[in-house]
């Protein structure tokens, strides 16, 4: 399975600590998060800055950086829909 996203991430809140140098740049760890269902304004796709496991262990707040919308998929509509249960297209 194959998906593109788009993000939008508000670059101020970023924790300069969590930047770190790397060979080729000065990088930063995210995770990202693709949801069922789209919020009000239509994203599905969630984005914050990577914790360590201590700050998963202390509950540290979360760095919610920004949000966005899965644009492709190669399973079709990109999209995830919710399940009407329509059963009218049934055989029997």
């Amino acid at each position: 399975m194959a998906k593109m996203l788009g993000l939008s991430i508000d670059v101020d809140k970023i924790n300069k600590d969590k930047l770190y140098k790397g060979k080729k740049g000065t990088y930063l760890k995210l995770t990202i998060a693709v949801n069922d269902e789209d919020d009000q304004f239509g994203n599905n796709v969630s984005c914050w800055e990577q914790q360590s496991e201590d700050e998963r262990s202390a509950k540290a707040n979360k760095n919610f950086l920004g949000n966005g919308k899965v644009f492709w998929s190669n399973e079709g509509d990109s999209t995830p829909k919710a399940n009407d249960n329509n059963t009218d297209d049934l055989p029997f």
